[in-house]
């Protein structure tokens, strides 16, 4: 079967050849459609993010993946299914945090991330998981499944945030997205459904898609370049909650002061190293005289899927539209590695969904 891998010292992914898997006990073989490509997979490739499998040169790329049951393997599942994976599996047998279902809460050392750290990913014509780890998806959903794992990663942080929030009443109105990628934007639709005023803060230009998309949602665009973190409470409104999905350094520390008493800042991005100077006893007074959160989020587990099925079905068509900027064959797989002004959200097809009779 076909595959997509990056091998160690390479900064380019390659087409390769791999052996269809077979499903252990427990697991099931499933025919991939197709997997989406974000900015985790490009830190993969460069190096910046993650670790190889042990005892390969190689990974298998890919954890944004939707396909179809093709054996259920005396699983609870059917063949034909259509199911999306989880990320997360164990390392070297169970720990507390996969026995309790919270694998996204293990720390370091007691997980492995398919496609990310210590486990092959999804990018191949078949892959093998076990049952508890595949959630299913509606058939009408199947072209657009591989958005589930990126809502997920939202529907957590969300939940964790109001877990901050949850020994008050806490009614939010306003909230902020940092980041007008992929999964800000997802982001930004899933707040209009829920939040009166949104915002999404960016450095782009017009003209820019990432733009339209924004103001088409209802939502404020707020350029950075013009209106940095720490003056949005003056040029718009303090908002409620802030979602970080920049990497950023700054923005979490600038964010504790721009966010509205009571409110929770929300931090998904992954800095590389950086020393830099902060008003430290300021954004001390501001955490305990106002009682702000912070909460830092990584990955989901089963609910966080099982709820972003939900959710995907909820997104408007022309949203969906918009966000999926190129949907490429096996034959052209390079094109939705490149990251340019125009991409917003690639994936590579490796079957077409055929609804089985």
């Amino acid at each position: 079967m076909h595959a997509i891998a990056v091998y160690e010292g390479e900064s380019e992914p390659e087409l390769i050849d791999l052996p269809r898997p077979d499903p252990d006990a427990g697991e099931a073989l499933v025919r991939t459609l197709r997997v989406g490509v974000d900015g985790t997979d490009h830190e993969v490739i460069s190096g910046g993010h993650g670790g190889y499998p042990a005892d390969t040169d190689h990974m298998v790329l890919g954890h944004e993946a939707v396909g179809v049951v093709e054996d259920a393997n005396g699983t609870d599942l059917s063949e034909g299914d259509v199911v999306v994976p989880t990320v997360r599996r164990r390392p070297n047998g169970d720990n507390a945090y996969f026995e309790r279902g919270e694998p996204d809460m293990a720390p370091d050392g007691q997980y492995h991330e398919r496609g990310i750290v210590g486990a092959h990913g999804f990018m191949a014509e078949y892959f093998t998981s076990p049952a508890e780890f595949l959630v299913t998806v509606p058939p009408e959903l199947a072209e657009l499944g591989f958005l589930v794992e990126p809502i997920s990663i939202t529907e957590k942080a969300v939940e964790h945030a109001d877990a901050s929030r949850s020994a008050f009443e806490w009614n939010p109105d306003a909230a902020l997205v940092l980041g007008n990628g992929s999964l800000g934007l997802i982001t930004l639709a899933m707040f209009e459904q829920r939040f009166d005023r949104t915002y999404c803060l960016g450095r782009r230009e017009r003209p820019d898609p990432t733009i339209d998309i924004i103001e088409s949602l209802g939502s404020t665009y707020v350029n950075s370049t013009e209106t940095p973190v720490p003056e949005i409470p003056d040029v718009h409104e303090a908002p409620d909650l802030i979602y970080e999905s920049t990497g950023y350094a700054k923005h979490p520390f600038e964010s504790i002061e721009a966010l509205a008493p009571n409110g929770v800042l929300a931090a998904l991005g992954i800095p590389g190293d950086w020393d830099f100077e902060i008003e430290g006893g300021k954004l001390h007074r501001e955490l305990v005289l106002h009682n702000k959160a912070v909460v830092g989020s990584v990955n989901s587990h089963v609910g966080h899927f099982e709820a972003a099925v939900d959710t995907l079905a909820s997104l408007s068509d022309s949203f969906l539209d918009d966000l999926v900027t190129g949907i490429f064959e096996l034959d052209d797989y390079e094109a939705a590695f490149v990251d340019d002004d125009r991409t917003i959200k690639n994936a590579i097809q490796f079957s077409e969904y055929e609804k089985r009779r």
